[in-house]
């Protein structure tokens, strides 16, 4: 200091003023370098733990014994619609036999008992609350958090929103602090949770340290279709009830405990287009029942959602070289003029990706995932077993699957694992996470794991209702009513 004093007094003409300040500032330089460095790193990392999104654990849900959907129940529940005729139990057949559901998924508890055409809101409460008191208590105590230290409660139901809303009544139920930011999504089908995992992580940025829990789950009962038109029909057959809630942090002081990280999400919304639009949503028949219509649009809108999605989300996952070997292959192609093939046009998602956890919506929306992306059936299968045993849970789907994988021990540290959820609007939400330890919790599946895969996954109803496509069919039809008549008269 003495020596700058001495420069800015005097000027620079003494030698050895000069000599010393050319080495003060040849040593400060690299100090005042450093110090930057220091500074940056700094305001990288804290942004980069408010950017983390970890998942500590997730909790399915899985129903009592007493709402099993057996063959002999869902022949009881169709036969209860006197409005059908021999074609309608006919098409039901054929849908049932494909749909790639066992007997072990679960019903709403008003439709069994009955109440399908005429449910009280007091039914979908109940329907609501079991689902996610059941979640929630396994996994605050799984977790040994407390429902006081949420600080992000999002829950999505498409089809039921009540007044207060059902975050309201899952803040009453836990006495959750006041401060919480609470969120209700509505009306965006099957690809709600990713939609919700999204809203988490970018309310992450603003909030540090926060914890926050994702509810995904659908109210199947009150909007059960008790009509005869056959687009309705098929949700009858598809859709089955169960939901998971998950806990994500952004505080990396837990990443320890935490079984996998977000690394990306992509969301694509085809709702410009009137035939993806269309080809999922809800109405009015005209007989005025209430159902929810899938048309035949939507494979098609489902493919261009997920070619849009991909074409945005794969250079964030694969590698260098696999982006510059499809390159030169598909230049290749061009000048040869042969056929891409898949939706990837022989892109190796698997370079990137080390799991696939499609939504199960139906066996055919499965097989269609599987072509496009050139999946073998080891990395269908825990799509598939999850249709089987707990059919399309709509926005808790994902989860089943996820759980199946980790039940099998086949999630190791560092894997990556591929979301694939596709709903109405049409949308095609996509998400990467990666695995942080070896997982083998046996979950929602450790009851019947050991039995899975099974022999074969062709269900009952062919083999026990086949002869509705005999020539007496219509007699056994009336008479298979009647007995339903009397059954309930009893």
């Amino acid at each position: 200091m003495l020596m700058l004093y001495k420069l800015i007094r005097f000027g620079v003409s003494d030698p050895s003023l000069s000599l010393s300040l050319s080495l003060t500032m040849y040593l400060l330089y690299p100090l005042l370098l450093i110090y930057v460095i220091f500074l940056l790193s700094k305001l990288f990392l804290h942004f980069r733990e408010q950017y983390c999104c970890y998942m500590l654990h997730y909790e399915c849900y899985k129903a009592t014994e007493d709402r099993k959907l057996d063959a002999e129940t869902c022949a009881k529940i169709v036969t209860r619609n006197e409005k059908l005729g021999l074609e309608e139990y006919r098409f039901l057949l054929k849908t049932m036999v494909s749909s790639g559901i066992g007997e072990e998924a679960y019903s709403p508890r008003n439709v069994l008992l009955g109440n399908e055409e005429f449910p009280t809101l007091t039914d979908a409460l109940s329907e609501m609350d079991e689902l996610v008191y059941d979640t929630l208590d396994n996994l605050f105590a799984k977790t040994k958090i407390s429902p006081q230290q949420i600080d992000i409660l999002v829950m999505n139901v498409s089809l039921f929103s009540p007044v207060p809303s059902l975050t309201a009544r899952i803040i009453n139920r836990y006495k959750m602090k006041d401060s919480i930011k609470v969120f209700n999504l509505s009306g965006m089908g099957c690809s709600s949770s990713i939609v919700a995992i999204d809203l988490v992580k970018n309310l992450f940025l603003s909030y540090k340290n926060a914890f926050a829990i994702v509810v995904s789950t659908e109210c199947m009962g009150p909007n059960w279709y008790c009509g005869t038109e056959k687009t309705m029909m098929l949700s009858n057959v598809l859709f089955r009830s169960g939901g998971c809630s998950i806990l994500l942090t952004n505080n990396a002081s837990l990443k320890h405990r935490a079984i996998m990280k977000l690394k990306c999400v992509v969301r694509t919304h085809m709702g410009s287009n009137d035939e993806a639009y269309q080809s999922c949503i809800q109405k009015e028949d005209e007989q005025g029942y209430r159902g929810f219509q899938l048309t035949k649009h939507l494979p098609k809108a489902a493919t261009k959602a997920l070619i849009k999605n991909l074409s945005v989300l794969v250079p964030k996952i694969v590698p260098l070289r696999e982006l510059i070997r499809y390159l030169i292959v598909s230049r290749i192609r061009s000048s040869t003029k042969s056929k891409n093939p898949g939706l990837l046009g022989g892109l190796n998602l698997k370079s990137g990706i080390k799991h696939f956890c499609i939504h199960p919506g139906g066996r055919g929306v499965i097989d269609a995932v599987g072509e496009g992306l050139g999946l073998t059936e080891y990395d269908l299968e825990p799509a598939r077993m999850a249709l089987h045993r707990f059919g399309n849970t709509s926005s808790g789907g994902g989860w089943y699957v996820l759980g199946y994988m980790e039940a099998k021990k086949r999630l190791k540290k560092g894997d990556k694992i591929l979301m694939i959820n596709l709903g109405a609007g049409f949308k095609c939400n996509n998400c990467v996470w990666e695995v942080m330890r070896d997982l083998e919790d046996t979950n929602v599946w450790e009851d019947c794991v050991d039995s899975y895969p099974p022999k074969s996954l062709v269900n009952p109803f062919m083999e026990r209702y086949g002869w509705i496509h005999e020539d007496d069919a219509e007699d056994k039809v009336q008479a298979a009513i009647d007995e339903v008549k009397r059954t309930q008269q009893k």
